[in-house]
């Protein structure tokens, strides 16, 4: 059994090879004419002064009896159960001391309808280490570039489930990179390796810059927004969306916080329209 599963991932990680070799490998493409070409472009500028902008800054936080993640077994990849000094464990839920919440998309859902912004030329980056999805939750703007990268010695592949815009399922072999992009905003799109079936990731597409992931601690912000009315969403795997109203004023920095709760938790919370699960009309309004 060991000797055919061995073959059969060679097999397809000769395929991937020339697969890539032949496409010219990966969604970038458009070769060194259309490298030159972007190069002579003068940068969009974005529609926000400066001068005027303010920020939206707070907390994500969990109250209530976290739940248990279970521990993943990497016995099978050897390899990437070394990269990892104790067991790792699905991260579906990560709450710090302090019941801070990481891993909340937080964004901007509406009040920017009025502006468009240039897409970013840099690429954000989803790394597969230790055959773990690095980070968990990211954002892009629409369009821009996310960099699929494999770290590990073996082979991975890339299994987006999007509903708004294409999907793809891409095999990757040993330490390489391949470019992806989402051309249309949606909130969230799911990420999965077949080949591990433990390695989830979840990607936030917005059509402006002001996204933000929680950190370790729960901490969160969105900086350099123009003054003005906004509603502020903060999406979680498990415990499903929150929003905020906020006014942001020249200069000030608005205040926002989503207090999730044991109650929100239960099932897994769908792609595409968010449920919240204490809430028919599906979100928990705040105003601040």
């Amino acid at each position: 059994m060991i000797e055919r599963f061995s073959e059969l991932r060679n097999t397809a990680l000769l395929v991937s090879v020339f697969v890539i070799a032949g496409c010219g490998g990966g969604g970038g493409g458009g070769g060194a004419d259309a490298g030159a070409g972007a190069a002579d472009a003068a940068p969009a500028e974005s529609p926000v002064d400066a001068a005027t902008a303010g920020n939206v800054a707070g907390m994500v936080t969990f109250t209530g009896t976290a739940p248990m993640m279970a521990e993943i077994n990497m016995g099978s990849e050897a390899s990437c159960a070394s990269k990892h000094s104790t067991p790792p464990t699905e991260e579906g839920f990560v709450g710090g001391a302090d019941g801070g919440l990481a891993n909340v998309f937080v964004y901007v859902k509406e009040g920017l309808e009025s502006l468009s912004f240039p897409t970013p030329t840099s690429a954000v980056v989803l790394n597969q280490d230790g055959c773990m999805y690095s980070p968990h939750v990211l954002g892009a703007q629409a369009g821009q570039d996310i960099t699929l990268r494999n770290s590990d010695g073996i082979l991975h592949n890339i299994n987006a489930s999007p509903t708004e815009n294409r999907p793809f399922n891409v095999s990757q072999p040993v330490n390489m990179d391949t470019n992806r992009a989402f051309p249309v905003a949606e909130v969230m799109i799911p990420v999965r390796c077949d080949v591990h079936g433990w390695m989830t990731a979840y990607v936030g597409i917005v059509d402006h810059p002001y996204f933000a992931v929680s950190g370790s601690d729960g901490s969160v912000s969105l900086d350099g927004l123009p003054p003005g009315d906004y509603v502020i969403e903060a999406w979680h795997e498990q415990l499903g969306t929150m929003t905020s109203n906020v006014t942001v004023t020249t200069g000030g920095t608005a205040e926002i916080s989503f207090e999730f709760t044991e109650a929100m938790a239960g099932s897994p919370v769908p792609m595409g329209e968010p449920i919240d699960l204490l809430h028919p009309d599906g979100h928990q309004v705040v105003d601040h």
